[in-house]
């Protein structure tokens, strides 16, 4: 549309208009004004703005991993910065760093080592050097003697987490080739065979993935993984006996393990079981199963279907601060029941 100039020398479009289109800078700078007041959801909105107006602009991406560092997301960090080298190359060599700092914090010391050996190969002298020789030195402390062990215990971490990740978001057909490897590296590692069959069931071969895990319900009829994996199946199809049955065996089932604790609270949620949902909850160490989005969704869901509306409202805000992926999902008090 043509801006022109009228009598009065004001710029105005032919319906007295003027379009402002912000430039990626623009959104960017509010971004990183959001990021220093810790208003991380707000920064996180303003930094996809800018990424959206320049697509090409890398410097917007790494921003956005930094942020998803602050709030414990490595994993989604790495993603975007291992996304930034293949796009560009070595021309952000920070990002090396980053990574490394990353898988650092999340156990695997090995990928850590790894990635912050390659930014000091090829930026020796550059700005994070000093921090990434102190990382080192952590690193070689906290290193076992048995390397073949860590090199295992790491490779078992990455599966993990990629798949948690695919899991979160409900991405069945990459997290079940993951899930299928990982049974096949490490037979003994019990939740990858129910991770996958819960998997296979919402990616829509149910009959495989219920007969899966009632041949296990034979085998291991006190599994929890088995037992909510069913109820949540049979309740999916509506077998009402199935799974006031198996709900049955849970109710005075208290796990040590606290996703143990968590995985009986969100499958009684899911069921419309709130009350005794709610208990369930209320009981959670937040700080060990604040990684995982289900923990605040069916949380807020549930004290809101008790009557706890504060709390619910308390615990969604918090949850889309530490996982922007839930503001996509639908508010507890707009879910029909």
């Amino acid at each position: 549309m043509t801006i022109t100039e009228d009598t009065d020398t004001q710029y105005k479009t032919k319906d007295n208009v003027i379009p402002f289109i912000p430039e990626g800078d623009f959104y960017f700078s509010k971004g990183v004004d959001a990021f220093y007041k810790r208003k991380f959801d707000i920064a996180l909105k303003w930094l996809k703005k800018a990424t959206e107006a320049d697509p090409e602009e890398a410097i917007y991406p790494c921003q956005i991993s930094i942020i998803y560092t602050e709030i414990g997301s490595y994993h989604t960090a790495n993603q975007i910065l291992t996304g930034i080298i293949k796009e560009h190359g070595d021309d952000y060599l920070e990002c090396y760093y980053l990574i490394a700092n990353n898988y650092a914090h999340l156990g695997l010391l090995k990928d850590a080592k790894k990635y912050a050996d390659l930014y000091l190969e090829k930026d020796p002298a550059g700005e994070f050097k000093e921090e990434t020789e102190q990382l080192l030195t952590v690193l070689d402390i906290g290193a076992d003697e048995d390397d073949d062990w860590l090199e295992e215990e790491d490779e078992l971490l990455v599966y993990q987490e990629t798949a948690f990740y695919h899991l979160e978001r409900q991405e069945w057909e990459l997290a079940m080739p993951l899930l299928k490897e990982m049974m096949a590296l490490f037979p003994d590692h019990q939740t990858a065979k129910h991770e996958y069959c819960y998997a296979l069931f919402y990616s829509g071969d149910q009959e495989e993935a219920i007969r899966i895990e009632e041949k296990w319900l034979e085998k291991d009829p006190q599994s929890i993984f088995v037992r909510t994996n069913l109820i949540l199946f049979y309740y999916e199809r509506q077998e009402v006996e199935k799974v006031d049955r198996l709900q049955g065996t849970l109710m005075n089932v208290y796990p040590i393990h606290e996703e143990q604790k968590l995985r009986i609270a969100t499958t009684l949620a899911q069921i419309k079981y709130y009350q005794y949902a709610y208990q369930r909850f209320i009981r959670l160490a937040k700080s060990k199963v604040k990684g995982h989005m289900r923990y605040y969704k069916y949380f807020s869901i549930t004290a809101y279907q008790v009557g706890d509306r504060i709390q619910s409202e308390r615990i969604w805000n918090e949850g889309c601060k530490q996982h922007p992926l839930l503001k996509s999902e639908p508010l507890p008090w707009e879910i029909e029941q």
